[in-house]
């Protein structure tokens, strides 16, 4: 199988890619002053990244200690994340 097609290469393929969509998608909210502000995408987009960061650390294997870790960035970013979006009377 070649390098570029292993679970690790193609991990660290779709965090780069979702790093370049957050940064695009917080430039197009300063330029045009829509979308998402840049703390609700960014506890958004972390939930997903510690996932895939934890997901990178399991196949990498690195010691143990670090997937909990990832998980709880996860948990933590979610509950950002969700207080952020919160609606409130």
């Amino acid at each position: 199988m070649a390098a570029w097609l292993s679970a690790t290469s193609i991990v660290d393929a779709v965090i780069a890619i979702t790093l370049l969509e957050a940064a695009g998608l917080i430039a197009y909210r300063w330029r045009t002053g829509r979308g998402l502000g840049a703390a609700v995408l960014l506890a958004n987009l972390g939930a997903g990244l510690f996932l895939m960061f934890g997901l990178r650390v399991v196949l990498g294997g690195a010691v143990w200690p670090w997937l909990p870790v990832c998980l709880a960035g996860a948990g933590l970013a979610h509950l950002l994340d969700l207080r952020l979006r919160w609606n409130r009377p």
